[in-house]
């Protein structure tokens, strides 16, 4: 499999990282042991996870797999913090105090000395970003962390990160984790040129939009079944009465389309879309099986021609907000021209 660098670092992971958010839930510790395995044996290295996740099952059910295969060197190992795993109030948040717990935690479940990617994973406005990244640099010093890492941030927030960081000579923000999908483009507008400007890797999530890319849902029926929408048709992003509209079925039909041309399965040419965009340094994948990863992963020998890709880009596109983002565009438009670029 491809490997890429961990955004402007000397490390090495695989253009398909392992999420396991299934891990606990939908999937019990011997099938998620048996994904790990999987995912190794065909050449990838990059497992993605957080304390949150069934509320710490993930995190010990890698550190049970970890214990039992011995193959904590061959894989880069990320976790993330954040969102509350207790009912004080110290318990959620970015602050030093639960930053230092969430960590010991992680790495107890984990059964490991050392995270190589620890994350935030989402903003927290009550907690001053001068401490959070004070915090994170700490760990790094301690050599508990390797990396940093930020996920859901809006632009300001990921670009104030940054120079805090730089500024302050603490530990660099090395990666962005995003949602990101043919059906969700909105970081186009200034997370991405963000991204690329200042090297920093981004590891797309929900990169099949919830499932709505590999064609199991219908136009005129909601989902219902063993299927994340059919258990809960509501859910979050992915709730059926938002995402069923005339452009997602637009960009269905395309990746149906092209997934013909090539033989391969939608999620295989959703996910080849994903990971061929500028800046992207692995795609995470959410399966609940070996079946389900054995198919996402052969996205990895899948190669979207440039009309194949200026087609998704097209029929996906969500547009510009009329302002500022559309203004701008206007305006560089008429800039370049001036300037016969």
């Amino acid at each position: 499999m491809e490997l890429r660098p961990l955004g402007r670092t000397g490390t090495a992971v695989s253009a398909y990282a392992l999420g396991t958010m299934t891990f606990g839930a939908e999937s019990d510790e011997a099938a998620s042991h048996a994904m790990l395995d999987r995912y190794l044996d065909v050449g990838g290295n990059f497992v993605d996870t957080a304390d949150v996740y069934t509320h710490g099952a993930s995190e010990r059910i890698i550190g049970n797999w970890l214990r039992k295969s011995g193959r904590r060197d061959e894989i880069v190992l990320a976790t993330k913090a954040r969102f509350a795993m207790g009912d004080g109030p110290n318990d959620a948040g970015l602050s030093r105090t639960h930053i230092q717990r969430a960590c010991e935690a992680s790495l107890e479940r984990l059964g490991t000395d050392t995270i190589d990617l620890y994350q935030a994973h989402c903003w927290d406005p009550a907690t001053p970003l001068e401490e959070t990244l004070a915090a994170f640099d700490e760990l790094v010093k301690a050599g508990k962390v390797r990396y940093v890492g930020i996920s859901n941030f809006a632009g300001w927030q990921l670009q104030r990160a940054v120079l805090i960081a730089r500024q302050s000579g603490l530990a660099p923000i090395v990666t962005l984790q995003p949602q990101y999908s043919l059906l969700a483009r909105e970081i186009e507008w200034e997370l991405v040129p963000l991204c690329l400007d200042e090297g920093i890797g981004m590891l797309p999530w929900s990169p099949l939009g919830g499932g709505w890319l590999t064609g199991k849902y219908d136009r005129d029926e909601r989902p219902s079944g063993d299927t994340r929408l059919g258990e809960d048709p509501d859910r979050g992003v992915e709730a059926y009465d938002k995402r069923n509209t005339e452009r997602t079925w637009a960009v269905v039909d395309a990746v149906e389309e092209i997934a013909r041309v090539h033989g391969a399965s939608m999620a295989q040419v959703a996910l080849a879309w994903v990971t061929q965009r500028p800046g992207v340094t692995a795609t995470i994948l959410g399966t609940r099986t070996v079946e389900q990863l054995d198919d996402n992963m052969g996205a990895a020998e899948l190669e979207l021609d440039d009309a194949q890709v200026a087609r998704l880009d097209e029929v996906s596109d969500p547009g510009l907000p009329a302002y500022p983002y559309g203004f701008i565009d206007d305006m560089s438009r008429a800039r370049a021209e001036l300037l016969g670029a």
